[in-house]
């Protein structure tokens, strides 16, 4: 059987340090071809900085940092849910480079019943439209179906983004409803959060879409190099939060 070499490196392993508790959810670092997920740190702030204030990508969260500072305060604050388990943060890692090109993170979640969340999820202009964060989405639904043993996956956004909106239905999550004034944005507009999942049997069936998806965009993007642009590049919001 031939290896489709345009396809992430996806496994259900990955490389996971020890830990000294029994946490389901533990850092660990997942490699693809595009990206990989590592482990946030303030090691990463200075990569992040490059990238985090380009564009509108915080429009849509109820944190939106705009200098060093917040983004340092940022990042702290994912590093304390961390701590106790709630939250697992990553960065995300550009494999040509080797720079931090944005951020992810598992959230609200639920060991006993084998569920959580993914979501703070963005990426850098520069590298939107690669694939980078579909492949991110991969490598961490992988781990949790796969390695975890998740039942459900789930994602939610603002009602209003255009652009999350049918970027979550592009990745094969399925949208569920809309929770009405469900957080309180900055500025005191009441925002409608709508969610969506995956859930354990749907999973093959969205991986093998997923990674098509991947594949095809890996293969338009090697076609296109060299060529004009002929629209300019829009920011894609953070979606999660």
């Amino acid at each position: 059987m031939s290896i489709d070499r345009h396809l992430p490196a996806v496994t259900a392993t990955a490389y996971d340090p020890p830990m000294r508790d029994d946490r389901w959810v533990r850092p660990v670092t997942l490699p693809g071809r595009i990206v990989r997920l590592e482990p946030l740190s303030l090691d990463h702030i200075d990569d992040l900085a490059r990238v985090a204030f380009e564009g509108n990508l915080w429009a849509w969260t109820v944190v939106q940092p705009t200098d060093v500072p917040g983004l340092r305060s940022w990042i702290e604050s994912a590093l304390a849910a961390a701590a106790t388990g709630a939250e697992m943060p990553f960065a995300t890692i550009d494999q040509a480079s080797g720079r931090a090109v944005g951020s992810t993170r598992f959230m609200s979640i639920a060991p006993e019943h084998k569920r959580l969340e993914i979501g703070w999820t963005w990426v850098g202009l520069g590298h939107q439209r690669t694939g980078a964060n579909r492949e991110a989405k991969l490598l961490q639904m992988t781990h949790a179906f796969e390695t975890l043993g998740a039942n459900r996956v789930e994602f939610k956004t603002d009602s209003l983004n255009e652009k999350a909106n049918p970027g979550l239905l592009g990745i094969g999550a399925s949208f569920e409803g809309t929770f009405r004034n469900h957080m309180v944005m900055p500025g005191g507009r009441l925002r409608h959060s709508n969610y969506y999942s995956v859930v354990r049997e749907e999973w093959p069936a969205v991986k093998a879409a997923l990674e098509g998806r991947i594949r095809s965009r890996r293969r338009a993007s090697s076609g296109a190099k060299g060529l004009p642009s002929s629209t300019s590049r829009r920011p894609r919001p953070i979606e999660g939060r």
